[in-house]
């Protein structure tokens, strides 16, 4: 059986087809950690860490982590830990890791990333097989507009549905007033049936601002609210008080947390992510609660890189509760583009091949592992010092 011989990690930074921010966010996207993971018969699988430091649980539950910190736990914990073992158990895998330090999920994720691009290159199966199969041949995909002006996000949002997207986030929690004019602008620029939900990553101050506030949105006919303010108590109250459904982001990492939320009936949509939890083994954990007990999801991220957005794109194929359009890029190298910018948040990418969109999504890959080749060259082109 093969076995992992090697654990190797690269910092990248991928340049931005323009800034991209939300209500919180102190640094930019793009500058994440790969990592190599190389098999005993000379097989490799890629995985990556797409950590912002200010990024973590609410209220200080789970701490961020910085592509630094994700290195150092790696290559002083993890990679040691992992060594040695065999492909296709990721059980053990996860066993291993959780033995060696508590919490870090992300770096955690990016070796977990990897063992599944190995195991399924080596046995011949998509990364989708191993999580139980393709439920989804294509994933729908949800443009974010951040937080831009309002005359640059009505210009955009005319550009990215003419590129076929179905679904756009928008960026609120900075100012009340604001947010209800872009949130208008938008509609009216993209008509009745473009799907729009807005997302505050907790911006607002209490439960009672932010019910105010989606009370005068609800008329541009949103399809949800993500997090808009911290704190699952808080998140209830205002799930009670309006009409739109409220989804879970921060408040949601794993499945413990997600039991949580259905106790408290915080929200009625949850964002799975693969990185928060610790990777795509327990992203599904996280699915198999939500599912349980009907709660929907969608598959958002960090902005990843085309190398960690694969690992999305098999969840999204997998997992039976991410029913919902997802919040994930369309990875493609500069190339390729066109001109297009529907999805697409990086001015290059380190996949080899685009990824195809179609039909308002992105179809999922079906070659081994995660189906398309890294390109190590570009992998060279944005290498930068740790």
């Amino acid at each position: 059986m093969v076995e992992i011989a090697a654990i190797e990690t690269v910092l990248v930074r991928l340049p931005t087809r323009r800034v991209h921010k939300w209500t919180g966010l102190t640094e930019p996207i793009g500058q994440y950690l790969l990592v190599r993971m190389t098999g005993t018969d000379g097989t490799v699988g890629w995985g990556e860490a797409p950590a912002l430091r200010d990024w973590g649980g609410e209220f200080g539950r789970y701490f961020s982590e910085s592509t630094a910190i994700v290195e150092t736990v790696i290559s002083r914990y993890l990679a040691p830990a992992v060594t040695g073992l065999a492909i296709a158990n990721p059980a053990e895998l996860h066993r291993r890791m959780d033995a060696q330090v508590k919490g870090y999920p992300y770096a955690k994720a990016a070796l977990d990333f990897a063992y599944y691009d190995l195991t399924g290159r080596v046995l011949g199966v998509p990364v989708h097989a191993l999580l139980g199969g393709l439920l989804r041949p294509v994933v729908p995909v949800t443009h974010s507009i951040g937080l831009l002006g309002i005359d640059e996000a009505v210009a955009e949002v005319k550009k990215v549905v003419a590129d076929g997207i179905r679904t756009i986030k928008i960026k609120v929690g900075v100012d009340p007033d604001r947010d209800v004019e872009i949130v208008e602008a938008i509609r009216a620029a993209v008509g009745p049936d473009i799907a729009l939900c807005v997302d505050a990553n907790e911006g607002y101050a209490t439960p009672g601002q932010a019910i105010q506030t989606v009370r005068r949105m609800e008329a541009s006919r949103l399809i949800y609210v993500e997090q808009p303010v911290m704190g699952i108590e808080r998140l209830a109250t205002v799930a009670a008080a309006i009409d739109a459904p409220v989804m879970a982001d921060e408040s949601a990492w794993n499945a413990h947390d997600a039991l949580q939320i259905v106790e408290q009936r915080a929200a009625q949509i949850i964002s799975i992510y693969t990185t928060k939890p610790g990777g795509l083994y327990q992203a599904m954990k996280v699915s198999a609660v939500c599912e349980a007990a009907g709660i929907a999801c969608n598959v958002n991220g960090s902005v990843e890189t085309g190398v960690g957005n694969l690992a999305n794109i098999h969840l999204a194929a997998a997992a039976p509760a991410a029913t919902l359009s997802n919040v994930i890029p369309v990875s493609m190298p500069a190339e390729h583009q066109n001109g297009r910018i529907g999805g697409i948040y990086y001015a290059d990418d380190l996949i080899a091949a685009p990824l195809e969109f179609t039909d308002g999504g992105i179809r999922v890959p079906t070659g081994p592992g995660m189906g398309v080749e890294v390109d190590e060259n570009k992998i060279e082109t944005y290498r930068v010092a740790s």
